[in-house]
Protein backbone atom coordinates (compact mmCIF):
# COMPACT_ATOMS: atom_id res chain seq x y z
CA UNK A 1 0.00 0.00 0.00
CA UNK A 2 1.16 3.25 -1.04
CA UNK A 3 2.19 6.02 1.54
CA UNK A 4 0.17 8.82 1.42
CA UNK A 5 2.47 12.21 0.54
CA UNK A 6 0.89 15.27 2.65
CA UNK A 7 -0.08 18.28 0.20
CA UNK A 8 2.86 21.02 1.05
CA UNK A 9 0.28 23.86 2.00
CA UNK A 10 0.73 26.88 -0.27
CA UNK A 11 2.70 30.09 1.61
CA UNK A 12 0.00 32.69 2.41
CA UNK A 13 1.08 36.46 2.90
CA UNK A 14 -0.62 36.90 6.23
CA UNK A 15 1.21 40.79 6.53
CA UNK A 16 -0.58 41.88 3.41
CA UNK A 17 -1.37 45.49 3.91
CA UNK A 18 -5.16 44.82 3.76
CA UNK A 19 -4.85 42.58 6.34
CA UNK A 20 -2.90 44.34 8.65
CA UNK A 21 -5.01 47.37 8.27
CA UNK A 22 -7.88 45.30 9.79
CA UNK A 23 -5.82 43.13 12.33
CA UNK A 24 -4.17 46.02 14.16
CA UNK A 25 -7.13 47.88 14.53
CA UNK A 26 -8.62 44.78 16.55
CA UNK A 27 -5.31 44.51 18.57
CA UNK A 28 -5.42 48.29 19.34
CA UNK A 29 -9.09 47.44 20.44
CA UNK A 30 -8.06 44.83 22.96
CA UNK A 31 -4.82 46.25 24.30
CA UNK A 32 -4.46 49.85 24.16
CA UNK A 33 -4.65 52.23 27.71
CA UNK A 34 -5.62 55.80 26.97
CA UNK A 35 -4.58 56.54 30.65
CA UNK A 36 -1.26 54.88 29.74
CA UNK A 37 -0.68 57.24 26.52
CA UNK A 38 -1.71 60.44 28.93
CA UNK A 39 0.82 59.65 31.68
CA UNK A 40 3.51 58.99 28.97
CA UNK A 41 2.84 62.54 27.17
CA UNK A 42 3.30 64.00 30.66
CA UNK A 43 6.60 62.46 31.03
CA UNK A 44 5.73 59.50 32.63
CA UNK A 45 4.36 60.50 36.05
CA UNK A 46 0.70 61.34 37.94
CA UNK A 47 0.89 63.39 40.83
CA UNK A 48 -1.81 64.22 43.33
CA UNK A 49 -0.78 66.46 46.12
CA UNK A 50 -0.56 64.82 49.21
CA UNK A 51 -2.41 61.60 47.92
CA UNK A 52 -0.41 59.36 45.38
CA UNK A 53 2.30 59.50 42.92
CA UNK A 54 2.88 57.10 39.78
CA UNK A 55 5.67 56.90 37.93
CA UNK A 56 5.95 54.63 34.55
CA UNK A 57 9.22 53.37 33.30
CA UNK A 58 10.19 55.09 30.15
CA UNK A 59 10.25 51.41 28.32
CA UNK A 60 7.45 48.58 29.42
CA UNK A 61 5.23 46.54 27.92
CA UNK A 62 4.94 45.07 24.58
CA UNK A 63 7.75 44.97 22.93
CA UNK A 64 7.91 44.29 18.56
CA UNK A 65 8.15 40.75 18.86
CA UNK A 66 5.21 40.43 20.96
CA UNK A 67 3.55 43.03 18.81
CA UNK A 68 4.57 40.98 15.57
CA UNK A 69 3.45 37.15 17.10
CA UNK A 70 -0.43 38.87 18.06
CA UNK A 71 -0.49 40.20 15.25
CA UNK A 72 0.19 36.98 12.80
CA UNK A 73 -2.11 35.14 15.45
CA UNK A 74 -5.09 37.65 14.43
CA UNK A 75 -4.34 37.73 10.96
CA UNK A 76 -4.05 33.77 11.15
CA UNK A 77 -7.78 33.88 12.32
CA UNK A 78 -8.93 36.64 9.55
CA UNK A 79 -7.24 34.91 6.50
CA UNK A 80 -8.35 30.83 7.72
CA UNK A 81 -11.94 31.84 9.19
CA UNK A 82 -13.68 28.95 10.99
CA UNK A 83 -14.75 26.15 9.87
CA UNK A 84 -10.65 25.90 9.23
CA UNK A 85 -8.84 24.55 12.90
CA UNK A 86 -5.62 26.66 14.19
CA UNK A 87 -3.81 24.87 16.85
CA UNK A 88 -1.31 27.00 19.07
CA UNK A 89 1.49 25.21 20.61
CA UNK A 90 1.67 26.42 24.27
CA UNK A 91 1.62 29.71 24.37
CA UNK A 92 1.75 32.58 22.12
CA UNK A 93 3.55 34.47 24.91
CA UNK A 94 3.70 34.05 28.50
CA UNK A 95 1.01 36.25 29.36
CA UNK A 96 -2.39 34.76 30.82
CA UNK A 97 -5.10 37.11 29.28
CA UNK A 98 -3.25 37.54 25.95
CA UNK A 99 -3.46 33.70 25.49
CA UNK A 100 -7.19 33.66 27.03
CA UNK A 101 -7.92 36.43 24.65
CA UNK A 102 -6.07 34.11 21.46
CA UNK A 103 -8.61 31.02 22.77
CA UNK A 104 -11.79 33.13 22.48
CA UNK A 105 -10.76 33.92 19.05
CA UNK A 106 -11.25 30.03 18.73
CA UNK A 107 -7.25 28.62 18.62
CA UNK A 108 -6.86 25.95 20.41
CA UNK A 109 -4.35 25.31 22.52
CA UNK A 110 -2.14 21.75 22.04
CA UNK A 111 1.29 21.10 24.24
CA UNK A 112 4.39 23.29 23.38
CA UNK A 113 6.08 19.78 22.44
CA UNK A 114 2.76 17.68 21.29
CA UNK A 115 3.33 14.11 21.39
CA UNK A 116 2.74 11.33 18.47
CA UNK A 117 -0.52 10.75 20.26
CA UNK A 118 -1.70 14.09 20.96
CA UNK A 119 -1.66 14.72 17.06
CA UNK A 120 -3.49 11.73 16.08
CA UNK A 121 -6.02 12.61 18.78
CA UNK A 122 -6.45 15.86 16.49
CA UNK A 123 -6.35 14.39 13.38
CA UNK A 124 -3.90 17.23 12.30
CA UNK A 125 -3.62 17.43 8.44
CA UNK A 126 -2.96 19.56 5.80
CA UNK A 127 -6.40 20.80 6.23
CA UNK A 128 -5.27 22.94 9.74
CA UNK A 129 -3.24 25.88 10.53
CA UNK A 130 -0.50 25.31 13.57
CA UNK A 131 0.66 29.09 15.07
CA UNK A 132 4.37 28.44 16.42
CA UNK A 133 4.62 31.10 19.33
CA UNK A 134 7.08 33.91 19.64
CA UNK A 135 9.77 31.90 21.72
CA UNK A 136 9.68 29.45 18.86
CA UNK A 137 9.59 25.41 18.67
CA UNK A 138 12.04 22.40 19.01
CA UNK A 139 13.23 21.09 15.63
CA UNK A 140 11.84 17.67 15.71
CA UNK A 141 8.15 19.00 16.83
CA UNK A 142 8.51 21.63 13.22
CA UNK A 143 9.16 18.57 11.38
CA UNK A 144 6.50 16.36 12.84
CA UNK A 145 4.15 19.08 11.81
CA UNK A 146 5.99 19.66 8.75
CA UNK A 147 5.00 15.96 7.55
CA UNK A 148 1.54 16.17 8.42
CA UNK A 149 1.35 18.83 5.90
CA UNK A 150 0.37 21.90 8.05
CA UNK A 151 0.11 25.38 7.02
CA UNK A 152 2.44 26.90 9.48
CA UNK A 153 2.20 30.41 10.97
CA UNK A 154 6.08 31.15 12.24
CA UNK A 155 5.76 33.71 14.90
CA UNK A 156 9.40 33.16 16.31
CA UNK A 157 10.84 36.51 17.24
CA UNK A 158 13.51 37.37 15.10
CA UNK A 159 15.87 38.21 17.97
CA UNK A 160 15.86 33.87 18.72
CA UNK A 161 16.36 33.27 15.69
CA UNK A 162 19.56 35.14 15.46
CA UNK A 163 20.14 33.23 18.66
CA UNK A 164 19.33 30.10 16.42
CA UNK A 165 21.75 31.08 13.66
CA UNK A 166 24.91 31.64 16.24
CA UNK A 167 24.29 28.39 17.65
CA UNK A 168 23.91 26.04 14.82
CA UNK A 169 27.35 28.26 13.34
CA UNK A 170 28.69 26.10 16.86
CA UNK A 171 27.70 23.49 15.93
CA UNK A 172 29.12 23.38 11.96
CA UNK A 173 32.47 24.22 13.62
CA UNK A 174 32.40 21.35 16.36
CA UNK A 175 31.97 24.14 19.38
CA UNK A 176 29.89 22.97 22.33
CA UNK A 177 26.95 25.47 23.11
CA UNK A 178 26.87 26.90 26.72
CA UNK A 179 23.79 28.78 27.01
CA UNK A 180 22.94 30.94 29.53
CA UNK A 181 19.07 30.13 30.73
CA UNK A 182 16.42 28.27 32.05
CA UNK A 183 16.76 24.69 30.78
CA UNK A 184 12.99 24.43 30.88
CA UNK A 185 12.19 27.36 29.44
CA UNK A 186 10.62 26.91 25.62
CA UNK A 187 12.92 29.40 24.18
CA UNK A 188 16.16 27.83 25.33
CA UNK A 189 14.48 24.55 24.57
CA UNK A 190 13.99 25.43 20.80
CA UNK A 191 17.84 26.86 21.10
CA UNK A 192 19.18 23.76 22.28
CA UNK A 193 17.42 21.48 19.91
CA UNK A 194 19.17 23.57 16.94
CA UNK A 195 22.61 22.57 18.42
CA UNK A 196 21.87 18.40 17.70
CA UNK A 197 19.41 18.91 14.46
CA UNK A 198 22.02 18.85 11.81
CA UNK A 199 24.63 16.97 13.02
CA UNK A 200 26.93 15.69 15.90
CA UNK A 201 26.78 19.23 17.87
CA UNK A 202 26.51 19.52 21.57
CA UNK A 203 24.97 21.57 24.41
CA UNK A 204 25.23 22.60 27.93
CA UNK A 205 22.37 25.18 30.04
CA UNK A 206 24.12 27.05 32.53
CA UNK A 207 21.29 28.80 34.83
CA UNK A 208 23.56 31.13 37.23
CA UNK A 209 27.05 32.37 37.95
CA UNK A 210 27.07 29.52 40.64
CA UNK A 211 27.01 26.54 37.71
CA UNK A 212 29.09 28.82 35.27
CA UNK A 213 32.10 28.63 38.05
CA UNK A 214 31.21 24.93 38.68
CA UNK A 215 31.78 24.25 34.60
CA UNK A 216 34.71 26.80 34.97
CA UNK A 217 36.63 24.63 37.49
CA UNK A 218 35.60 21.48 35.66
CA UNK A 219 37.46 22.56 32.49
CA UNK A 220 40.43 24.30 34.78
CA UNK A 221 40.80 20.98 37.11
CA UNK A 222 38.44 18.09 35.89
CA UNK A 223 36.55 16.17 38.26
CA UNK A 224 34.48 13.11 38.05
CA UNK A 225 32.03 12.86 34.97
CA UNK A 226 28.89 11.21 36.87
CA UNK A 227 28.79 14.20 39.93
CA UNK A 228 29.06 16.54 36.93
CA UNK A 229 26.12 14.70 34.24
CA UNK A 230 24.07 14.55 37.26
CA UNK A 231 24.38 18.49 38.09
CA UNK A 232 23.15 18.99 34.96
CA UNK A 233 20.96 16.43 34.20
CA UNK A 234 18.03 17.43 31.79
CA UNK A 235 20.17 20.81 30.54
CA UNK A 236 22.49 18.71 28.70
CA UNK A 237 22.77 17.09 25.13
CA UNK A 238 22.12 13.25 24.55
CA UNK A 239 25.68 11.54 24.79
CA UNK A 240 27.01 14.94 26.48
CA UNK A 241 30.79 14.11 27.79
CA UNK A 242 32.41 17.01 29.99
CA UNK A 243 35.87 15.36 29.05
CA UNK A 244 35.50 15.72 25.80
CA UNK A 245 32.96 18.26 24.73
CA UNK A 246 34.05 21.28 26.85
CA UNK A 247 37.35 21.61 25.05
CA UNK A 248 35.88 23.76 22.35
CA UNK A 249 33.08 26.59 23.69
CA UNK A 250 30.67 28.91 22.53
CA UNK A 251 28.36 31.22 24.82
CA UNK A 252 24.89 32.29 23.83
CA UNK A 253 21.92 33.05 25.87
CA UNK A 254 18.36 32.57 26.37
CA UNK A 255 17.08 36.21 25.08
CA UNK A 256 15.75 37.67 27.94
CA UNK A 257 18.26 37.05 30.20
CA UNK A 258 19.93 39.82 32.52
CA UNK A 259 22.98 41.28 30.45
CA UNK A 260 25.07 41.89 33.17
CA UNK A 261 25.08 38.45 34.19
CA UNK A 262 25.56 36.60 30.89
CA UNK A 263 28.57 38.71 30.23
CA UNK A 264 30.10 37.64 33.28
CA UNK A 265 29.25 34.13 32.18
CA UNK A 266 30.85 34.77 29.27
CA UNK A 267 34.17 36.57 30.69
CA UNK A 268 34.00 33.79 33.73
CA UNK A 269 34.35 30.87 30.90
CA UNK A 270 36.89 32.79 28.90
CA UNK A 271 38.92 33.53 31.51
CA UNK A 272 39.21 29.48 32.26
CA UNK A 273 40.09 29.09 28.81
CA UNK A 274 42.70 31.22 28.73
CA UNK A 275 44.17 29.91 32.14
CA UNK A 276 44.03 26.34 30.68
CA UNK A 277 44.84 26.72 27.06
CA UNK A 278 46.94 30.33 26.70
CA UNK A 279 45.67 33.49 25.74
CA UNK A 280 47.44 32.95 22.31
CA UNK A 281 45.20 30.10 21.81
CA UNK A 282 41.97 31.20 23.49
CA UNK A 283 40.34 32.19 20.14
CA UNK A 284 40.39 28.35 19.07
CA UNK A 285 38.64 27.47 22.43
CA UNK A 286 36.00 30.14 22.69
CA UNK A 287 33.32 31.33 21.02
CA UNK A 288 31.10 34.78 21.94
CA UNK A 289 28.28 36.43 20.24
CA UNK A 290 26.19 39.47 22.15
CA UNK A 291 22.61 37.82 21.90
CA UNK A 292 20.58 39.55 24.40
CA UNK A 293 17.32 41.36 23.45
CA UNK A 294 17.28 44.75 22.50
CA UNK A 295 13.88 45.18 24.16
CA UNK A 296 15.06 43.13 26.78
CA UNK A 297 17.96 45.14 27.67
CA UNK A 298 16.02 48.58 27.22
CA UNK A 299 13.18 47.45 29.50
CA UNK A 300 16.06 46.88 32.35
CA UNK A 301 18.47 49.59 31.57
CA UNK A 302 14.62 51.65 31.93
CA UNK A 303 13.92 49.95 35.19
CA UNK A 304 17.74 50.76 36.60
CA UNK A 305 16.87 54.30 35.63
CA UNK A 306 13.39 54.75 37.66
CA UNK A 307 15.24 52.74 40.81
CA UNK A 308 17.59 55.68 40.91
CA UNK A 309 14.78 57.83 42.27
CA UNK A 310 12.70 57.89 45.56
CA UNK A 311 10.00 55.62 45.70
CA UNK A 312 8.22 53.72 48.40
CA UNK A 313 7.62 50.62 46.26
CA UNK A 314 7.79 48.55 42.73
CA UNK A 315 4.85 47.27 40.84
CA UNK A 316 5.66 44.83 38.71
CA UNK A 317 3.04 43.79 35.92
CA UNK A 318 3.29 40.47 33.63
CA UNK A 319 2.54 36.73 33.44
CA UNK A 320 4.52 34.73 36.02
CA UNK A 321 5.83 32.19 33.61
CA UNK A 322 7.59 35.34 31.64
CA UNK A 323 11.38 34.93 32.23
CA UNK A 324 12.08 39.03 31.01
CA UNK A 325 9.31 40.20 33.84
CA UNK A 326 10.64 37.95 36.48
CA UNK A 327 14.34 39.25 35.67
CA UNK A 328 12.76 42.71 36.25
CA UNK A 329 11.05 42.05 39.76
CA UNK A 330 14.09 40.37 40.47
CA UNK A 331 16.01 44.09 39.76
CA UNK A 332 13.75 45.86 41.97
CA UNK A 333 14.01 43.46 44.96
CA UNK A 334 17.24 44.65 45.08
CA UNK A 335 16.26 48.24 46.20
CA UNK A 336 12.75 47.92 46.89
CA UNK A 337 9.76 46.28 47.95
CA UNK A 338 8.56 44.97 44.83
CA UNK A 339 5.08 43.30 43.88
CA UNK A 340 5.01 40.96 40.89
CA UNK A 341 1.45 41.21 39.83
CA UNK A 342 -0.54 39.25 36.52
CA UNK A 343 -3.41 41.56 37.16
CA UNK A 344 -5.07 44.56 39.50
CA UNK A 345 -7.27 42.00 40.76
CA UNK A 346 -4.11 40.64 43.08
CA UNK A 347 -4.20 44.25 44.70
CA UNK A 348 -6.83 43.15 47.23
CA UNK A 349 -7.17 46.00 49.20
CA UNK A 350 -4.69 48.52 50.90
CA UNK A 351 -4.55 45.82 53.38
CA UNK A 352 -3.78 42.66 50.62
CA UNK A 353 -2.20 42.23 47.93
CA UNK A 354 -1.38 38.43 45.97
CA UNK A 355 1.95 38.46 44.21
CA UNK A 356 4.61 36.00 42.83
CA UNK A 357 7.83 34.96 44.82
CA UNK A 358 10.16 34.55 42.50
CA UNK A 359 12.31 32.41 44.87
CA UNK A 360 9.45 30.42 45.90
CA UNK A 361 8.15 30.34 42.25
CA UNK A 362 4.44 30.71 43.84
CA UNK A 363 2.24 32.84 44.68
CA UNK A 364 2.53 34.82 48.05
CA UNK A 365 0.46 37.03 50.11
CA UNK A 366 1.86 39.68 51.67
CA UNK A 367 -0.03 42.00 54.64
CA UNK A 368 -0.05 46.44 54.89
CA UNK A 369 2.10 46.30 51.77
CA UNK A 370 0.28 49.99 50.96
CA UNK A 371 1.64 52.38 53.07
CA UNK A 372 -0.65 55.11 54.36
CA UNK A 373 -0.32 58.72 53.68
CA UNK A 374 1.55 60.05 50.49
CA UNK A 375 2.92 57.38 48.26
CA UNK A 376 5.55 57.20 45.52
CA UNK A 377 4.94 53.86 43.47
CA UNK A 378 6.99 53.09 40.26
CA UNK A 379 5.17 50.64 37.56
CA UNK A 380 6.69 48.61 35.23
CA UNK A 381 5.66 45.72 32.97
CA UNK A 382 7.58 42.56 31.32
CA UNK A 383 7.53 42.40 27.28
CA UNK A 384 4.63 40.12 26.89
CA UNK A 385 2.30 42.97 28.99
CA UNK A 386 -0.31 44.56 27.19
CA UNK A 387 -0.81 48.31 27.97
CA UNK A 388 -4.69 47.92 28.68
CA UNK A 389 -2.97 45.26 32.07
CA UNK A 390 -0.63 48.34 33.13
CA UNK A 391 -4.46 50.83 32.76
CA UNK A 392 -6.17 48.30 35.00
CA UNK A 393 -3.38 48.33 37.91
CA UNK A 394 -3.11 52.29 37.76
CA UNK A 395 -6.96 52.90 38.03
CA UNK A 396 -7.03 50.12 40.78
CA UNK A 397 -4.04 51.74 43.03
CA UNK A 398 -6.37 55.45 42.74
CA UNK A 399 -9.27 53.52 43.70
CA UNK A 400 -7.50 52.40 46.77
CA UNK A 401 -6.53 55.74 47.72
CA UNK A 402 -10.20 57.05 46.69
CA UNK A 403 -9.57 58.43 44.03
CA UNK A 404 -11.01 58.24 40.30
CA UNK A 405 -8.71 58.37 37.44
CA UNK A 406 -11.03 59.24 34.66
CA UNK A 407 -11.78 62.34 36.97
CA UNK A 408 -8.07 63.48 37.25
CA UNK A 409 -6.80 62.65 33.86
CA UNK A 410 -10.54 62.85 31.73
CA UNK A 411 -9.69 59.90 30.13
Amino acid sequence: MATEVPIKPQKVNLRRPDIMQAVQAQVVEHYRSNLVNYIRANGGRINIAGRLTVKLAKEFGFCYGVERAIDLAYAARKVFPPPTRIFLLGEIIHNPEVNDQIREMGIQSIAPKPSDEELASHHLSDKDVVLIPAFGTEVATRRKLEGLGCQLVDTTCGDVMSVWKRVRQYSKEDVTSIIHGKAKHEETKATTSQATAYGTGHYLVVFNLAETDYVCNYILNGGSKEEFLAKFAGAHSPGFDPDVHLKAVGVANQTTMLRGETEEVQRRIRAAMEKKHGAERVTQHFRFFDTICGATQDRQDALQKLLGEPMDLLLVVGGYNSSNTSHLAEMGEAKLPTYFIKNARKMESEHLIRHFNIHLQKEVESRDWLPSGEVTIGITAGASCPNNLIEDAIRRLFELRGLSADEIVGS
